[in-house]
């Protein structure tokens, strides 16, 4: 991968397994959306992005070079080798197919709190309803920036009520939010601790939080925590492991279990696998 830092614009070229679109439309994160001119915009860690891919770069429109290095870089994962990865499971033909289909996804590192937040909204819930809750919690209680508003520290939600937060339409998962954002404002959920222990324990000590499932806890584990062996699991990929794994994931694959549950994912989409 070659960086080039030109007029204020970040050019990324000579990359591998990298895709705006898969990487940012693949349900890992609910802040992104794409104009008619191809640019994408979202914010994240309090910051406005933009950028836009095609085949032989990929710009990042008014970024510095510090952001670059201490936000973006880190948040889409690019000093990770994927193509490595996905050498390692390509013995397996299933999983080697998968990779074909997902490769240029990758994994968001996303702020610990926004990603737990965002994913107990997400409960039985589809993607334009979850990203409308998402805005709305932004607009009413985060700060306005340029472009939008950041996503609001769990210290402030955590002083606010049930009936503030009425506002959300979130229904039954306004209460499950207020949990939340009290034990981490409180320091109960410390994710800094959280992320020294095993995989086991971590989801343990989330799912003390009113309302918080196994799938929910993987799911801030892997885009929060950077926890890849983390294998977020609902009815659509369990049905999607038993049709393709008999119904459990290779063991070559549990290093990376968080990444290969994006291909399996992308792969029954894209050749609608019948699940």
């Amino acid at each position: 991968m070659l960086v080039e830092f030109k007029n204020n614009d970040v050019i990324i070229t000579d990359f591998k397994n990298f895709n705006i679109a898969q990487t940012l439309d693949c349900g890992q994160a609910f802040r992104w959306s794409k104009n008619d001119d191809e640019v994408w915009q979202g914010i994240a860690f309090g910051k406005l992005l933009r950028l836009k891919q095609d085949e032989e770069k990929i710009i990042l429109f008014d970024t510095t070079k510090k952001d670059f290095e201490e936000i973006w870089l880190n948040y889409f994962d690019l000093n990770r080798d994927y193509e490595q990865i996905i050498d390692g499971i390509s013995h397996n033909e299933t999983l080697k197919n998968a990779a074909k289909y997902g490769n240029g996804i990758r994994i968001l590192r996303q702020d610990s709190w926004e990603a737990l937040c965002s994913f107990i909204i997400s409960q039985n819930n589809n993607i334009p309803r979850i990203k409308g809750i998402v805005e709305r919690l932004c607009e009413n209680f985060g700060d306005k920036i340029e472009g939008g508003y950041t996503f609001p520290t769990a210290e402030k939600i955590s002083l606010l009520s049930l009936d503030d937060l009425a506002v959300l339409r979130s229904g039954f998962r306004a209460k499950y939010i207020l949990d939340a954002a009290k034990r981490v404002a409180s320091g109960e959920i410390c994710f800094a601790e959280i992320e020294k222990l095993s995989t086991d324990e971590a989801r343990q000590k989330l799912m003390c939080i009113y309302g918080v499932g196994a799938k929910v806890a993987d799911c801030a584990m892997l885009y929060g925590m950077g926890r890849l062996d983390a294998f977020p699991k609902d009815v659509w990929i369990k049905r999607a492991l038993e049709v393709l794994f008999d119904g459990e994931l290779p063991e070559a694959a549990t290093c990376y279990a968080g990444i290969i549950q994006q291909y399996i994912f992308f792969y029954a989409r894209e050749t609608k696998l019948n699940i």
